[in-house]
Order: structure tokens, then C-alpha cells, then sequence
């Protein structure tokens, strides 16, 4: 029998799955990934409207010279 899976960890589970996400979007776009959320994040807390979050997600964020990948 399968272990029985917490609500915890199933949400953390998901979380993880979330973050994965991002990484692997910013990877696929050119976007290095840790200077992308550090700077979402940042803006996040700096007040950034919530009714423009579509504007941080990978696709759509305004890709700064420095949050270029290095191939």
C-alpha cells in the first residue's frame, strides 16, 4: 500500500510543483531564473498592483539585460 500522503505535504507538494514551473518556463524563454523570481518577488513586495500580476508571469515579464540567460 501506497504511504498516505499528509495535507501538508500534498500542499507542499504542489508548491514545489509551482516553483518547478517557473524555473523550467524561464529556462525555455532565455530568462535565468533565480535573478527573475528574486526581481518578481522584489516587486511583489515593493507594492506591485496586484491587478497586474500577468505582467510578472515568464511569458509576458519585461526581461531585463541583467535576467538574460548565458547560454
Amino acid at each position: 500500500m501506497p504511504p498516505k500522503i499528509t495535507k501538508l505535504g500534498r500542499e507542499g507538494a504542489e508548491h514545489w510543483a509551482v516553483i518547478a514551473s517557473l524555473i523550467e518556463t524561464c529556462k525555455l524563454i532565455g530568462v535565468e531564473p533565480h535573478a527573475y523570481i528574486t526581481d518578481v518577488i522584489t516587486r511583489i513586495v515593493a507594492g506591485h498592483p496586484q491587478r497586474r500580476l500577468d505582467q510578472l508571469l515568464p511569458w509576458a515579464y519585461q526581461v531585463d539585460a541583467t535576467l538574460k540567460a548565458v547560454a
